[in-house]
């Protein structure tokens, strides 16, 4: 076997890429007649992430410290590679004709959701890694709304991304999470 099969196992991608299309495809099943709110797309997204963060650590944590490998640049990647699988996932359910936010929200929000995974792997371990994601957006959708320039910041997932803040906030999110990610790794 090569190196990106064992992998791609040991990071359980087949079960998450699985549980991604699964969303994807209930999404696309259960949409009715006339539009989707954004916050619909935020949920999805966050499912995708959710479901994609499960592979943010291996199965022996203290075996993948001791390897003679770089894990530097294969965190970062899979982090990357996270992102861009829920954010593609969402944008094919749109494509076959369900609206639900305009690209580039689902870019801006894949990105920062990822980020935020990311950072839950490093800080929680990455069996808690959805725990950041899921509890920004329960926090977006049922939480108060702060006024001025804090709402924009924490209400970035639902707001339109012309606002400098949330999309500052997002890929801030992006880029923070990766790098702490792929230098210390997930928590034991």
């Amino acid at each position: 076997m090569r190196w990106l099969i064992l992998y791609a196992r040991s990071r359980q991608v087949p079960a998450s890429a699985a549980a991604v299309a699964l969303v994807a495809l209930a999404v696309w099943a259960l949409h009715g007649p006339g539009p989707v709110d954004q916050a619909m797309a935020v949920l999805v997204l966050t499912a995708n992430v959710a479901a994609a963060s499960v592979g943010l650590g291996g199965w022996d944590a203290v075996l993948e410290r001791t390897a003679a490998i770089r894990w530097m640049p294969r965190r970062a990647a899979h982090v990357l590679l996270a992102g861009a699988c829920a954010g593609a996932a969402l944008l094919t359910v749109q494509a076959a004709g369900v609206k639900l936010a305009p690209a580039e929200v689902v870019v801006r929000d894949s990105a920062g959701l990822v980020g935020l995974a990311a950072l839950g792997a490093a800080l929680c371990g990455a069996q808690f890694a959805w725990t950041l994601p899921t509890g920004w957006l329960a926090f977006t959708l049922f939480g108060p709304t702060p006024g001025g320039a804090a709402g924009d910041v924490v209400m970035w997932m639902t707001y339109s991304p012309a606002t400098t803040a949330s999309t500052g906030t997002a890929w801030a999110l992006f880029a923070s999470g990766t790098v702490v990610y792929a230098i210390a790794g997930p928590r034991r």
